[in-house]
């Protein structure tokens, strides 16, 4: 049994640099408390990040959505630091009896043995190249792995054994990597895609508090790029009213920046984000809240989300027409047509190092 505290209180306090300032119950705990009016669980208005590692016992995940452009990902942390509201795996911290709110934030976890369990993967004879998506759930260049490395470890291995990968990330932490990612580049195994939400500073200081700005992941579209690494923009998410105005300027940027390529994906929100961005919205956006759950409404039939294929990342309905056509548009206009996700899955070699034969005699 868990016990989650939480406050009642619409006035709790804000926590500087963090998306959401409580802890809301996970859908899988049995026993929630609620604080009085006006008591809140923490008495400081910093509240510190805890990194926790853990053992996998496998690493690689199968895709079987068709709403995706890969069949295989790798995801090194539970959590992310980065904080943005907007977040759709934030309801993947409720497995672990975790809030997805602040403990989302607050509390990251990694995966210690993950380029042990790679190259475990690459070492069997049964294994089959597929390209390795990093980063689709939580982002594999938040603030820890500047510390820990391990995405570096796993590119090395990438570059190693020649296996092509994908990477989505919105810190300017993916530029330390230039150098692996130039050599896998050149036999064209790598793709990065940079995710620009908004281009607007105080907007992106509320949806993604400790998230490099979008100016800065503007540079690191032209870092990728002046190093001949294949990068495309993600406008993502898209959020009706908030952000939608900014489409062909995003494209524009990123395309004068450097990327070759572009995607997007509206809105979603699963499960408890669905409560987590309202309360969110109700209280930096007060006046546009309505209008903004009406048009998720519409994309919607009527819910504020559906997880159907085919519906979830895009929507339906006029709306989500209009958002498809001036994607289309924008894209044709500054020629963001390249498909970036063809990597070579030919060049695989099961290892670099030769073991010699032993004699019998």
């Amino acid at each position: 049994m868990v016990t989650r505290i939480t406050s009642n209180d619409k006035t709790t306090q804000s926590y500087r640099g963090r998306g959401h300032s409580t802890n809301i119950p996970g859908r899988f705990e049995k026993t929630v408390t609620e604080l009085d009016s006006g008591i809140s669980k923490f008495d400081s208005n910093i509240v510190l990040t805890e990194i926790s590692s853990s053992s996998a016992k496998s690493i690689l995940s199968k895709n079987h959505s068709p709403d995706v452009p890969f069949e295989r990902s790798l995801n090194i942390y539970r959590g992310c630091e980065h904080g943005c509201i907007y977040c759709f795996a934030r309801p993947t911290h409720s497995y672990l009896d975790l809030s997805p709110g602040l403990d989302f934030e607050q509390k990251i976890f990694f995966k210690a043995n993950a380029a042990d369990l790679l190259k475990k993967e690459f070492l069997n004879p049964n294994y089959v190249v597929k390209t390795i998506s990093l980063g689709n759930i939580t982002d594999t260049y938040q603030p820890v792995e500047k510390k820990l490395r391990i995405t570096r470890d796993i590119l090395k291995l990438m570059l190693e054994y020649k296996h092509p990968v994908s990477m989505v990330t919105k810190s300017a932490l993916v530029e330390r990597d230039i150098d692996i990612m130039k050599k896998l580049a050149e036999q064209n195994l790598v793709h990065v895609a940079v995710t620009v939400t908004t281009l607007d500073k105080s907007i992106a200081q509320r949806l993604e508090p400790r998230a490099a700005t979008p100016q800065r992941r503007l540079k690191v579209i032209e870092s990728l790029s002046k190093a001949n690494i294949p990068v495309s923009v993600l406008v993502a998410p898209i959020i009706p009213v908030l952000t939608d105005g900014e489409l062909e300027d995003i494209i524009a940027t990123a395309s004068d920046a450097g990327a070759v390529g572009a995607n997007f994906v509206m809105l979603r929100l699963p499960h408890e984000l669905k409560t987590l961005f309202v309360d969110w919205l109700e209280k930096e956006y007060p006046y546009k809240a309505k209008h903004i759950l009406n048009r998720l409404k519409e994309m919607h039939d009527g819910e504020l989300y559906q997880s159907s294929y085919g519906k979830r990342m895009r929507g339906s309905g006029e709306y989500a027409k209009l958002i498809e056509d001036r994607f289309a548009l924008a894209c044709k206009k500054h020629e963001l047509h390249k498909d970036l996700h063809h990597l070579d899955e030919n060049k695989f070699v099961r290892s670099n190092r030769r073991v010699k034969q032993l004699e019998m005699f």
